[in-house]
């Protein structure tokens, strides 16, 4: 399976991670209750067929996600994935949710995530929000690399960071690398954080490049009529008209080009976001096998200049 390093650091990571947001099951930005041996069964799926890396959050099911991928890990009898998590997210015991990237709350959260994860370091710490006060984001900064030096996070990145923030970061401890959402229906960063991070050498992880299933070609109105109330996607603007009408119409696109490779409409999806030379690698949520084995083929596929043309309606 093919690898490349992620920015500055010794991680040599598969194109395609296995994201651990939907197995948090159910929480305010959750996707609904979800059955914990489907998840793990997934995560071991994904596993034997090449991914080596796994991409969690401690907010995910209020710590529940973290815990899930501690127990797949448990289980799993093959080589060790690399396992990314982040902080800067808080919940309280009534599941309301907090931000916080203040020194001892990074520190806090940290040896939280060792506990639930069973491990005793984390393979890459990242921010996962930053804060609005520039000057608490380069506190949690600095806790970062505090931790880093003392060997609980191997290394260390940012989530949804812009570059003035990342510009203020980097000189305090080295960027290893950014998660930012990317996807045919989510281009910003296009425009200045995958070049900035091109010209640093910070390696680039994008989250939904199926923009949260409705690249996949399986996501209809009819299906999103059904979501249950406690999946986020149902708040979700990008779900609703005027907007879905148009995110339709770049599925039959994908699967137009999709049909001639016999690929699926959302390993196209994943195929043109890691097209982007500035992207090391794409993470990819999945709940159950079946959903492992319906995105494994973007790990491989190639776009030619026509066919991405093809895909951006150019």
């Amino acid at each position: 399976m093919k690898t490349t390093l992620l920015g500055n650091s010794d991680l040599a990571i598969t194109r395609i991670g296995f994201g651990a947001w939907a197995v948090g099951g159910d929480w305010q930005f959750g996707w609904g209750a979800q059955a914990d041996p489907q998840s793990i069964a997934a995560i071991h799926r994904a596993l034997e067929l090449g991914v080596n890396w796994i991409d969690t959050a401690a907010i995910y099911g209020l710590g529940h996600s973290e815990e899930i991928v501690g127990r797949a890990l448990r289980e799993w009898k093959g080589d060790r994935p690399y396992v990314f998590t982040k902080c800067g997210m808080l919940w309280d015991e009534q599941g309301k949710i907090d931000y916080s990237l203040r020194a001892r709350s990074v520190r806090s959260e940290c040896e939280a995530s060792l506990r639930r994860l069973r491990t005793d370091a984390i393979d890459l710490y990242q921010i996962h929000w930053t804060a609005d006060d520039l000057s608490e984001t380069m506190e949690g900064w600095n806790a970062l690399a505090a931790l880093q030096k003392e060997g609980k996070a191997r290394w260390i990145g940012v989530s949804n960071a812009s570059v003035e923030e990342m510009q203020a970061l980097q000189p305090l401890a080295r960027i290893t690398s950014l998660q930012p959402p990317y996807s045919l229906i989510r281009r910003e960063v296009e425009t200045a954080q995958l070049p900035w991070c091109q010209a640093q050498g910070i390696g680039t992880i994008v989250y939904s490049p199926m923009a949260s299933g409705l690249l996949t070609g399986a996501m209809t109105r009819e299906r999103i009529a059904s979501l249950p109330q406690t999946d986020w996607r149902t708040q979700n603007e990008q779900f609703r008209e005027p907007k879905l009408s148009e995110h339709l119409k770049v599925v039959e696109r994908l699967r137009h080009v999709g049909a001639r490779r016999g690929r699926s409409p959302g390993e196209v999806a994943i195929a043109w976001a890691l097209n982007h030379p500035a992207v090391t690698g794409a993470i990819v949520g999945a709940r159950s096998p079946r959903q492992v084995d319906g995105i494994i083929g973007a790990m491989d596929l190639r776009l030619t200049p026509s066919e991405v043309s093809d895909i951006e309606g150019s």
